[in-house]
């Protein structure tokens, strides 16, 4: 059986030659001249056609700068579309993966495997995982939404192609309708002509979760019920085993601009957004419904529903039944749509609770089944009961967050009003006085009272205000995690508690209304875990408050700043160990603990694939909940298209799955002695040559040379600033923009750098290669670890590197770049002996991906280059500048 009608060559050749007959006709033929001329001489090049690039560089150094901007239009364009051409392979394997039954990380894998135990061991797995992708702000994506909404029809119609018999005549209306998007989207400016607000990226976020994953989710449950249903002799019933959250709109680390009516518009539009899809599903399932009530007995259940619903709504229940008489099914769904038109209203009848809303559905299903219409519940009824589970009446719940020194300059600032010298106190004192304070029955502040207060006191007190209305008005779930940026001390995570508490957020015992998450990402932070988690395990006011909360803890743990103070090797040792250490510490309180990975999309800020780095947790971690964030353009790679976005969601489940069956055989998992030795070893040597690195005179100013990060800094990319306060060195500078920069100039040093200098010390101190073989053959954090600064290292390109490298001072350049790459050198060859491959890229279809791609993204480069060795840059200039960041980005198919 023939699935496509194409493949990705096809896609490529037939998406480039139509982009090369737009910009003859929207530019000029002799701008389409320069740019294959370019082309060519950059795969030429690659080839070994040609022995250098200066055929290249006399090109680029010609330009005029109309034809700078045509050139970084063209390669730019050319990238996006061809990210769509590689999605629809990805589409393509995945399809047939599935019907050939040979696809990896499947949900019947995840069966199979959980067959081997007694149904009861496979509801206790089932019932303890929870899996929660969380959509976060971060300023890494480079593309504007009107660009994206360009591109995703673009993939649609590539999707009719590939997917769809047509005649010749409907073929060339879709080729001509390409075209139309194509020559639209050269029209369109690349660039934004100002800086995002955090509403368009809370709306970013929403268009995912509204157009893709909403109608993808009862599919993911069907698939995985059929696979159990498959392998297990007995019926197992799924529970909720994912859902979704997002920091969009309510995070507020290092971004002023996201206020109280920022939050509140947040809400408000995702609560308005699901309710709409409910209630267009609730119309569909009206079409299917269409049973005479007097050929069935819909039962006595139902009939109480029903009748419930007519005292509750008299008027609606009249219209109900004159539209629909003898239809019980579809008048009960018009009542079930006027109760989602009330949810929010001031009117009557309006469901107070999701869990209204799922039981109706669930009298819906039970009575169609008991009528033997088993097959509608399951294919109308059933997979609605799931996205409500799933999405509630949040779409997705917010997380708030905010940096721990702005809570203790409130409520250091709201105690001094009562004759607290909450400041000048030590921390067994701060303790003490917010434990008194939350366990009392009488408020000590009043966080509606925010006059005489500093800016930020006054908003932290008004966000708390804030947060107990939002409870009342969309529930707790909407809103219901608030995480503590650098929480260094347990006094961190208490203040907030406090704070929640005066506002009536939490009441003590019994009621908690949110989840007290500290965020754990310096040195410090980590090798102090045990004093700060069990400072507030054993404290009375917090242990009541866990108690509240089901007695598990969130933790969250940075894996950006972390990489960015250790370097990749040590940041990813010290987490793997910390990990271990949490879990201990949590076991020890029989307290059960929720990690909150805060990973990026790039290798050095925890990325990679998530199948593998779910299954390369410690068995100790893994109690089945597990929460992540989703940043950036991976957003968009993961989740723009549905098919890709389903497999992604089951690839996940499927780790966590066998994550935590595998964790219940063996809670404890087994790690050689020499093994951490040798870690321990490679990871203090590799932090010493990072901090070495980074703290030489004159490194910052290299780092400013070298890369694009002035350019960066002035992007419209995201509405956060680039750095904490403005000073110019590599700890104030966010995580995203130091990767970001290195990821420009194709030299990812955040992704790889020490990691050689670290296995050299092991093997000097007496190591061997076969043991770093078995390492990786056998332990999966260590095969995940290499493989991810392969993946780095792979797209990295010293001699692109070497052109950015030239555009810092003689003595600068001398200084670092021979050292960054020998550095680099040893690292390749270490990998490739160590894994016993060819290759510093393990898979095939990256390869393949990366040579398409690097001649293309070559130009770009070198054109930044041009641009950046000039001191006085037009208007022209510097948005061609800023087009060859997209550019680069899109080519590489990552900001960081």
């Amino acid at each position: 059986m023939r699935l496509h009608n194409r493949e990705v060559r096809q896609d490529v050749r037939e998406l480039g030659a139509l982009l090369g007959d737009v910009l003859a006709d929207q530019a000029s033929q002799s701008a389409f001249e320069t740019v294959e001329t370019l082309r060519t001489s950059a795969i030429d090049y690659r080839a070994g056609e040609i022995d250098s690039r200066m055929p290249l560089q006399n090109e680029l150094d010609g330009l005029t700068p109309e034809l700078e901007s045509v050139v970084a239009r063209a390669f730019t364009t050319y990238f996006e579309l061809i990210n769509l051409a590689e999605e629809r392979e990805r589409v393509r394997a995945i399809r047939t993966g599935s019907h050939e039954g040979d696809l990896e990380d499947s949900l019947e894998a995840a069966a199979a495997e959980l067959s081997e135990a007694d149904p009861e061991t496979v509801e206790q797995v089932l019932d303890d995982v929870l899996i929660e992708p969380t959509f976060t702000a971060h300023p890494t994506e480079a593309r504007r939404k009107t660009v994206k909404s360009k591109l995703r029809q673009v993939a649609t119609h590539l999707e009719t192609l590939d997917e769809r018999l047509l005649t010749d005549k409907e073929r060339g209306q879709v080729e001509r309708d390409i075209d139309a998007e194509v020559t639209s989207l050269w029209q369109t400016p690349q660039v934004r002509k100002r800086r995002p607000n955090p509403e368009d990226e809370a709306r970013n976020v929403q268009w995912y979760l509204e157009n893709t994953l909403f109608d993808v989710v009862g599919e993911v449950y069907d698939e995985l019920e059929d696979a159990l249903d498959e392998e297990m002799a007995e019926s197992i019933d799924v529970p909720k085993l994912f859902e979704f959250r997002s920091w969009a709109g309510s995070d507020r680390d290092g971004n002023p601009y996201v206020t109280r009516e920022v939050t509140e518009n947040t809400l408000e539009r995702q609560r308005a957004v699901v309710l709409d899809r409910y209630r267009t599903q609730l119309k569909e399932l009206s079409g299917v419904l269409s049973q005479d009530g007097s050929r069935i007995d819909v039962g006595e259940r139902f009939e109480k529903s029903l009748a419930a619903d007519r005292e509750r709504l008299p008027g609606i229940a009249d219209e109900a039944e004159e539209r629909y008489p003898g239809e019980p099914y579809r008048q009960k769904l018009k009542l079930m749509r006027e109760r989602l038109n009330r949810v929010g209203d001031v009117r009557p009848g309006g469901y107070e609770e999701v869990g209204e809303l799922q039981d109706d559905l669930a009298v819906l299903a039970e009575s169609l089944r008991d009528n033997g219409a088993d097959s509608v519940a399951e294919a109308h009824v059933d997979p609605l009961a799931r996205r409500v589970d799933t999405f509630g009446f949040s779409l997705a719940s917010l997380d708030l967050r905010d940096h721990q020194e702005n809570h203790t300059e409130a409520v250091a600032e709201a105690l001094a009003r009562e004759g607290i010298d909450y400041e000048s106190m030590g921390e067994d004192e701060r303790m003490e006085v917010l434990t008194e304070s939350v366990l009392q029955d009488e408020p000590v502040v009043d966080v509606s009272d925010q006059a005489d207060l500093s800016d930020t006191a006054a908003r932290v007190l008004e966000r708390f205000e804030a947060l107990a209305e939002w409870h009342r008005e969309y529930g707790i779930q909407a809103i219901d995690t608030y995480a503590i940026s650098m929480t260094e001390e347990p006094s961190h995570v208490m203040e907030v508690l406090f704070l929640a508490d005066q506002a009536d957020v939490v009441e003590l015992p019994g009621h908690c209304g949110i989840d007290v998450v500290p965020l754990l990402e310096t040195e410090s932070a980590l090798s102090g875990a045990r004093r700060i988690m069990g400072t507030l395990f054993e404290n009375e006011a917090y242990a009541e408050a866990l108690d509240a909360r089901g007695n598990t803890q969130e933790i969250m743990l940075g894996y950006s700043d972390s990489n960015k103070e250790n370097g990749f090797l040590a940041a990813n040792w010290s987490l793997y160990k910390n990990q271990r250490h949490l879990a201990e510490i949590c076991d020890d309180f029989d307290v059960t603990m929720r990690l909150f990975h805060g990973r990026g999309g790039s290798i050095s800020r925890g990325g990679g694939p998530m199948n593998d780095a779910l299954l390369a947790l410690p068995n100790e971690t893994i109690t089945g909940q597990v929460k992540f964030t989703e940043q950036g353009e991976a957003i968009a790679e993961k989740y723009a298209n549905p098919r890709v976005a389903e497999r992604n969601i089951e690839q996940m489940i499927n780790a966590q799955l066998r994550a935590r069956y595998r964790a219940m055989n063996n809670p404890e998992e087994d790690v050689r002695d020499e093994w951490v030795e040798a870690m321990d070893t490679m990871a203090d040597a590799a932090r010493e040559e990072y901090r070495g690195l980074l703290e030489t005179d004159g490194f910052v100013s290299y780092f400013e040379q070298a890369t694009p990060i002035t350019v960066i800094e002035d992007l419209n990319l995201g509405s956060r600033p680039a750095s904490r306060s403005g000073e110019r060195n590599v700890e104030d500078l966010r995580a995203i923009p130091w990767v970001f920069s290195w990821t420009q100039s194709r030299c990812i040093l955040p992704g790889w750098y020490a990691l050689a200098t670290g296995i050299r010390a092991y093997l000097d101190d007496g190591g061997d290669l076969d043991t770093l073989g078995e390492m990786y053959d056998e332990w999966p954090f260590f095969r995940t670890t290499l493989d991810n600064a392969a993946m780095a290292l792979g797209r990295t390109d010293m001699e692109i590197a070497a052109e950015y490298a030239d555009l810092a001072t003689p003595e600068l350049r001398e200084q670092f770049f021979p050292r960054v790459t020998e550095e680099y050198e040893d690292a390749v060859d270490l990998i490739t002996d160590i894994a016993d491959r060819e290759d510093t890229i393990a898979r095939d279809w990256l390869r393949e991906s990366l040579r398409r791609r690097n001649p293309y993204v070559d130009p770009l480069n070198l054109l930044q280059t041009h641009l950046l060795r000039q001191t006085h840059r037009t208007d022209d200039e510097e948005r061609t500048l800023r087009l060859t960041v997209k550019g680069i980005a899109a080519g590489m198919k990552n900001t960081g």
